[in-house]
């Protein structure tokens, strides 16, 4: 009998910009790339949220040009799709149920994963368990979170998110609540970044993998998973 293996997929409920009537929300192709590389790798995935529920998808993530494959074959997937409208609220979610955790981004997260206590209580038993955890583009605001109870895991530890620089192209700047790069920075991670702006890039820092933009997506599931196959090689 095949091992039950599993991976949270911690997902954001805020769908408001600061300041402006643009809505937010989750990223549809960070959640899809990922969704359909676990998949592949035979993982089950489950989504969760802080409100529980049908998560907010931002609506630019869903113009033509931001249309992946993955978000195509999302849109023709019935049960995907009932997954994630049905997502799990995070405090009745416990750790020991998955091998790993993935938080995509959209820059809903700055909002609410960025100062959740269930995503620090999660992210935190997932340390303590030893098991990987996967953030992209603004997913890694959860460490943000983590960070108010355990202030000194970022302190040396490289990662990457979405920058500054790519924060100031997006024309969103001065409609979040803080500048994520900024406040990894401040919270005493080694942060780096691509030589240039939504370029692909990941970063292993241990059991944690961070990748910096939607591009990353892929990418940073796929290093998730080769850590996932690390810790338990015969699940490979």
């Amino acid at each position: 009998m095949e091992n039950k293996r599993n991976i949270l997929m911690i997902l954001t409920s805020h769908d408001r910009m600061d300041g402006t009537d643009s809505k937010t929300g989750v990223w549809l192709g960070e959640m899809t790339d990922p969704y359909y590389k676990f998949e592949e790798a035979g993982y089950h995935i489950l989504f969760a949220s802080p409100r529980g529920g049908e998560p907010p998808i931002d609506p630019m993530s869903k113009l033509t040009e931001h249309l992946t494959g993955s978000n195509r074959k999302f849109l023709d997937d019935e049960n995907a799709q009932q997954r994630f409208k049905n997502s799990v609220e995070l405090e009745s979610i416990q750790s020991s149920a998955f091998d790993g955790v993935f938080i995509p981004g959209g820059h809903g997260p700055l909002w609410d994963l960025a100062r959740h206590p269930e995503v620090a209580r999660l992210l935190a038993d997932f340390i303590k368990e030893e098991k990987p955890i996967g953030a992209v583009c603004h997913g890694p605001a959860a460490l943000v979170s983590l960070a108010q109870i355990q202030p000194d895991f970022l302190v040396g530890k490289k990662v990457t998110a979405f920058t500054n620089m790519e924060e100031k192209l997006a024309l969103r700047s001065d409609n979040i609540p803080f500048k994520l790069e900024s406040r990894l920075k401040e919270l005493g991670a080694d942060f780096s970044a691509a030589a240039l702006p939504f370029v692909s890039h990941v970063v292993r820092d241990g059991n944690l993998v961070t990748g910096q933009n939607p591009l990353s997506a892929g990418p940073t599931a796929t290093k998730l998973i080769e850590v996932l196959h690390e810790i338990n090689p015969k699940d490979i």
